[in-house]
C-alpha cells in the first residue's frame, strides 16, 4: 500500500538520493542501502520470485511461519499463526491465528485473510505457485483444500508430508498474507488485485512501500503498529546502484550505510578504511558442474570420478573467486536441516590421469557452453588447463545468459556451469532436482529438475529416498536421510557441487544486526540498529 510521503520527508528523500561526494552520514534513524534492484519485476507475493523483490516482501509481509535466520536448521517459527496441529493421520495442518495484528491498512488480520492468500497464490499459478502446489493444491480445489472456521486456517495435504516440510515452504515469500478487502478493492476484472499489488503492497510487516521507482530506488517506513515492535529505522532507502565500485565510493563518502553488490576486490579495500567494516555471510546459492549423460564419454563413471579430481577447489577459492565462494561439495547449503559439511574430493592429477587409465581412456574432447560472466568463464579456464594435463580436451564456447540457459534446458550442453539457488528454506528445494528425476525421457520435458537437464538417470532407489524424505515426520530421521542422499549422491552423481557463494556486504561502523537471511539470502531490516 502506497503512503503519501510529507514535505519534510520527501525532502530528505531527496536529498540522501541525489546527495554529493561532501554528504558524509546519514541520517541516525534512516538506512541506506546501495542494491543492484533492477530485477524487481512485480511486488506481488504472488508472482515476485527476484532476490530483489523477495528482499522487499520479506519486510512488508508476515507470514502464517517464519524462518529463523540465526538457526536455519529448525527452519521455522511462529509469526502470523502462534500455533499448529497436526491431524494424527497427518493429512492437515490447522494454524491459530495471532489475536490484535492489524494490516497496514488498520484492517484486522484474520484466518480468512491467511486462507485467502493461499488460495489466490494457487489460483493466480505465477512462476512460485510451484511451491505451494506440490502439497496438491490446484487452482480448482484450492478453495477446498484450503479452508478457515473462526480463528483458524486448515491446510488438507494430499500426502502426509514431514511438518518440517510444510512449514518450511510456508516461510517462502508466496505464502505471505495480504490484506484481501484492501486488495479486492483494487481489483481489475478477474485478476485478484495483481495488477495493484505489482507496484503497491498490503502487508502487516514491520515496513510500509512507500514507493518504488523501477530502477532507481525503494523506499520504506517503519511500521509503527508492528505486532513486534516498531523497527528503530524509521525509514529504509535501497538505491539501485549496480557497479561495485560505485557502492565502494558511496560507503567510503558516507552517503549509505550499506553496500550489497561488492567485488572481492572492493570488499578487500574497504576492510582498510576506517569507520567502515565488511561482513561475510553464506548464501544458498551452489556452483557447480553439470557433465551430460547423453555424452558418451561423460557418461563413463571413471570419467565422472575423474573429473572431481580436476578442480582445483583451493587454488580457485584463493585466487579469482576469492571472497566470493569457499568449497562446498554437497548440494545442500551450509546451514540447511541435514546439509553434509564434507568435502570428499581434492585437486589430484595424478589420481584423475590413473582413474582413466584404468578405465582404458587415453584422452578426449568434451565442449562446454558458459554464461559470459568473468567467474564461470574463468572457472570454465582453469578446467581447461587441468583436463589438458589429464590427456581430455576442453573446448569453451561463450553465450549469453540467455542462450547458455536455452540450451541447457534442451539437454544440449556437455557440460554446464553455473549456480542453483533455493527457492524455500528446507532440504527438498534442492533435493528435489539435483537427486530426484523419475522420468528421464525427453518427452518429459522435466527443465525444473537439474538431474533432467543433464540427462541423468537417478537410480530408483534415490528417487525413493527423496520422496521419503518429504513424508519423515522426525526431524532428526528426517535429517539423516538428507545426509545419506548426499552420500550416495557424491558417490556417483554426474552433477558436481563445487564452491558455495558468498555475499560481502559493506557497512558503516555503526550499523548494528544487519543480517542477509542466512542462506535464504532474504535481508531483513526490522533487527537493524545505528550505534553512536
Amino acid at each position: 500500500m502506497k503512503h503519501l510521503l510529507t514535505p519534510r520527508a520527501l525532502l530528505l528523500a531527496s536529498a540522501i538520493a541525489l546527495a554529493p561526494a561532501a554528504f558524509a552520514e546519514t541520517p541516525a534513524d534512516t538506512l541506506v542501502v546501495a542494491n543492484d534492484i533492477n530485477d524487481i519485476i512485480s511486488l506481488d507475493p504472488a508472482q515476485t520470485f527476484e532476490f530483489s523483490g523477495n528482499d522487499v516482501n520479506r519486510n512488508t509481509y508476515d507470514r502464517l511461519v517464519d524462518f529463523d535466520p540465526l538457526d536455519m536448521a529448525a527452519g521455522f517459527k511462529p509469526a502470523l499463526a502462534e500455533s499448529w496441529q497436526v491431524a494424527e493421520d497427518g493429512m492437515s495442518i490447522t494454524f491459530t491465528m495471532r489475536e490484535g495484528v492489524t494490516f497496514h491498512s488498520g484492517n484486522p488480520v484474520r484466518a480468512e485473510d491467511a486462507a485467502w492468500s493461499l488460495q489466490r497464490a494457487v489460483i493466480l499459478n505465477k512462476t512460485p505457485a510451484f511451491i505451494l502446489t506440490q502439497f496438491g493444491f490446484t487452482p480448482e480445489n484450492a478453495g477446498e483444500k484450503i479452508t478457515f472456521d473462526g480463528n483458524t486456517l486448515t491446510l488438507s495435504l494430499d500426502k502426509p508430508y514431514a511438518q518440517s516440510f510444510v512449514l518450511n515452504c510456508l516461510t517462502a515469500m508466496v505464502a505471505s498474507v495480504v490484506d484481501k478487502e484492501l486488495v479486492m478493492a483494487n481489483a481489475e476484472g478477474e485478476d485478484m488485485g495483481n495488477t495493484w499489488l505489482n507496484t503497491n503492497e498490503a502487508g502487516s510487516g514491520a515496513f510500509t512501500l512507500t514507493s518504488w521507482r523501477a530502477n532507481e530506488a525503494v523506499q520504506l517506513a517503519a511500521y509503527e503498529g508492528y505486532w513486534q515492535g516498531a523497527a528503530a529505522m524509521k525509514r529504509v532507502i535501497i538505491r539501485n546502484v549496480a557497479e561495485s565500485s560505485a557502492q565502494r565510493l558511496l560507503l567510503e563518502q558516507g552517503d549509505i550505510d550499506a553496500a550489497r553488490n561488492l567485488t572481492p576486490t572492493d570488499a578487500d579495500a574497504l576492510r582498510e578504511v576506517e569507520g567502515v567494516k565488511v561482513e561475510d555471510q553464506p548464501q544458498g546459492r551452489i556452483l557447480y558442474l553439470g557433465l551430460s549423460q547423453k555424452d558418451e564419454l561423460l557418461s563413463n563413471p571413471a570419467v565422472i570420478q575423474a573429473i572431481k579430481h580436476l578442480v582445483d577447489y583451493d587454488g580457485i577459492t584463493g585466487s579469482f573467486l576469492k571472497g566470493m565462494f569457499k568449497t562446498r561439495q554437497s548440494f545442500l547449503p551450509e546451514g540447511y536441516l541435514g546439509a553434509l559439511d564434507e568435502n570428499p574430493w581434492t585437486y589430484d592429477i595424478a589420481k584423475a590421469k590413473q582413474l582413466l587409465t584404468d578405465a582404458g581412456i587415453e584422452g578426449g574432447t568434451i565442449n562446454t557452453s558458459v554464461r559470459d560472466l568473468r567467474e564461470y568463464v574463468d572457472v570454465a579456464q582453469t578446467l581447461q588447463a587441468s583436463f589438458a594435463e589429464a590427456g581430455l580436451t576442453l573446448n569453451i564456447e561463450q553465450m549469453t545468459g540467455a542462450q547458455s540457459l536455452d540450451a541447457y534446458r534442451a539437454r544440449q550442453v556437455p557440460i554446464y556451469i553455473g549456480e542453483w539457488g533455493p527457492d524455500y528454506s528446507d532440504p527438498n528445494t534442492n533435493a528435489a532436482t539435483f537427486a530426484y528425476n523419475p522420468d528421464n525421457s525427453d518427452e518429459a520435458m522435466a527443465t525444473g529438475l537439474l538431474a533432467w537437464r543433464n540427462s541423468y538417470a537417478v537410480p530408483e532407489a534415490m528417487n525413493e529416498a527423496t520422496v521419503a524424505a518429504t513424508l519423515e515426520q522426525d526431524g532428526d530421521k528426517r535429517a539423516q536421510m538428507y545426509l545419506d542422499i548426499q552420500k550416495q549422491y557424491q558417490a556417483e552423481a554426474p552433477l558436481i557441487p563445487l564452491f558455495q557463494r558468498i555475499a560481502n556486504t559493506g557497512l558503516q561502523e555503526n550499523v548494528q544486526n544487519w543480517n542477509i537471511g542466512g542462506a535464504v539470502t532474504s535481508v531483513m531490516y526490522h533487527q537493524v540498529t545505528k550505534g553512536e
